[in-house]
């Protein structure tokens, strides 16, 4: 199933899967598959038991679709959860910080009712 979902000035939230990917974050992903060469990548997010809280977020590329898989294609930029995912993601923005403090993708999760110290898990 693959649903097509266009980026706007804020960050889109597709129906299939409920995970958004803002502007900034889909920008980096074209530059990261541009610096790879590689165009058959997907941006594929997960969760996994483990961490302090009992969860913990997988953000990575991934040239498999697997049976289950849920895709939403965001102006090039393929977002793909597993079914077992889907319930905790439902909502959840995949964002780029870039800042002198902080560099990397974040994830805004509003299923997540805690997280620890570290910032690594939630549950």
């Amino acid at each position: 199933m693959t649903i097509e979902s266009t980026t706007t000035e804020t960050p889109s939230v597709a129906a299939a899967h409920g995970v958004g990917l803002s502007d900034g974050a889909a920008a980096k992903v074209r530059s990261l598959y541009e610096q790879e060469a590689r165009d058959d990548l997907r941006l594929r997010v997960a969760v996994q038991p483990g961490g302090c809280s009992g969860l913990i977020y997988q953000l990575y590329f991934d040239e498999r679709l697997l049976e289950g898989d849920v895709t939403v294609d965001f102006d090039g930029v393929e977002v793909v959860v597993d079914k077992m995912s889907v319930p905790y993601l439902d909502g959840a923005t995949i964002d780029f910080e870039d800042t002198i403090q902080k560099q990397g993708f974040t994830i805004d999760n509003p299923n997540a009712s805690g997280s620890c110290a570290c910032g690594d898990s939630f549950h």
